[in-house]
């Protein structure tokens, strides 16, 4: 079960990052639409844990779930942001090594030893993340600074959001809970960001359409991810996870017609052969 969930979940966020890079190319507000995902979100969780009494909160719930919050909404922001520097089927799978960071501090901090082949996924990994940079024309070259930093601080927020993740499945926190404060942290978190638009009520109805099925998605995605660290190992689940990449790759290449160099595909396809052996 824990392998079909993390596979749901792979599904969930491919699909979801596919429509941040589609709404950067209809200019929609990226922090509009991360605001109104959070807010369906949060909701839905918090109907559920209200009608099946699945709502017990605590400090520690709390203080994890609210973190994780502010730490996804700042990675799916730097992620949207990359998306408009550089290609999304590059950004993608640059960000998708946060599972490197993940499978370290697992290491580090619980019970799991890394195998010798995942030591070689995760260099692999790192060695194709080098490669695969994405390098523009000269008429573009400005913007590889910011894309690579875009990508750097997404990486490194999503990946402290699985570690967290992981603490509080260790910490046998309630997922319902979990969820919750998560979704509530980041929703207070990007209220800040669109306050102005707030009182201004400008949104845009693509902009609610798009944040209402990446909502839905972003939910089960999470309860997946939740329930495949409690009962599966997450020296194995992270990087199946982080398989979402393929999702927007094929994405990237097909619906948003990108043009790749032949060794920047050669590095995504060793960097998803890491991928491959981290979870082996």
């Amino acid at each position: 079960m824990w392998l079909l969930a993390a596979l749901s979940t792979t599904f969930c966020f491919g699909v979801n990052n596919t429509l941040f890079k589609w709404g950067t190319t209809r200019k929609l507000s990226k922090e509009w639409i991360q605001f109104f995902f959070y807010l369906v979100a949060f909701l839905l969780v918090l109907l559920y844990g209200v009608f099946r009494h699945a709502l017990h909160p605590n400090y520690l719930a709390l203080l994890m779930g609210g973190l994780t919050g502010i730490l996804n909404a700042n990675g799916n922001l730097q992620m949207t942001k990359a998306f408009e520097k550089g290609p999304a089927s590059i950004t993608s799978t640059l960000i998708a090594m946060n599972s490197v960071v993940v499978v370290l501090a697992t290491a580090l901090f619980f019970p799991e030893s890394i195998p010798m082949i995942h030591w070689l996924g995760i260099v692999i990994m790192i060695v194709s993340a080098i490669v695969v940079q994405y390098q523009p024309g000269n008429k573009t070259r400005f913007e590889y600074k910011p894309w690579l930093l875009r990508c750097t601080f997404s990486l490194v927020s999503i990946g402290s959001v699985g570690v967290l993740l992981k603490v509080a499945a260790y910490k046998q926190i309630n997922f319902i809970d979990m969820l919750f404060f998560m979704y509530g942290g980041g929703l207070m978190f990007l209220s800040v960001l669109v306050r102005g638009e707030i009182m201004r009520l400008t949104a845009h109805k693509t902009e609610i359409k798009v944040a209402t099925i990446v909502g839905f998605l972003s939910t089960i995605g999470f309860g997946c991810y939740l329930f495949a660290l409690k009962t599966g190992p997450a020296s194995i689940v992270f990087p199946i996870i982080s398989l979402n990449c393929l999702v927007v790759m094929i994405s990237g290449l097909f619906l948003f017609k990108e043009r790749l160099r032949t060794y920047q595909l050669i590095g995504m396809a060793t960097a998803l052969l890491g991928l491959v052996l981290t979870k082996i």
